[in-house]
């Protein structure tokens, strides 16, 4: 009898396991919602870089999901990426000048497009585009700048001067008036 109790215990247990793996993995490919179409609308936005930026990524305004990323493509004629979202259909109050920034939720989390609200009177419309964006920013490039900068910076001022001993900078007048 006891064999037969612990079966059943291990095999709630299995199954409970598995059901939390099917959660999780739904959460993590931003599947949370099945079924049907919800009522969206579309918006489309031009990006110079969406950096790791995929199909499906949650749109926010001021950390709140009001839409998904459904389309990224490149276009051939404006020379970017054109990112199309759906909104959902009861946020249908974004000012035309509605601007779009792609961010990273966290250091190293996944991205998303976040929306900042204009102050126009006119709305967006189903099909409608932000003119104003922002793209990606990419850790490389930062850094490849930071480094550029630091070897120009050094390179200018002669290399880097040793501690207590004054650069050919220094040694300039503050004050540009002839000293007698």
């Amino acid at each position: 009898m006891t064999t037969r109790s612990t079966e059943i215990l291990v095999g709630m247990f299995v199954a409970l396991g598995l059901g939390a793996l099917f959660v999780l993995a739904m959460k993590v490919s931003n599947l949370n919602r099945l079924g049907g179409k919800e009522s969206t609308y579309q918006l489309t936005a031009y990006f110079q870089n969406i950096g790791g930026l995929k199909v499906r990524a949650p749109v926010a305004v001021s950390g709140v999901r009001v839409g998904r990323v459904t389309d990224i493509v490149y276009d051939p004629k404006r020379w970017r990426a054109r990112v199309t979202m759906a909104i959902d259909a009861q946020q249908d109050y974004f000012p035309a000048d509605t601007a779009a920034s792609i961010y990273t939720a966290g250091l190293l989390g996944e991205q998303y497009v976040a929306l900042e609200p204009g102050a126009e009177e006119e709305k967006l419309k189903n099909g409608g585009e932000i003119s104003y964006t922002q793209g990606a920013l990419v850790l490389e490039e930062i850094i490849s700048r930071f480094i550029s900068n630091a070897a120009t910076g050094n390179a200018a001022s002669g290399g880097a001067s040793k501690k207590g001993t004054p650069s050919a900078d220094e040694n300039v007048p503050k004050d540009p008036t002839p000293q007698k």
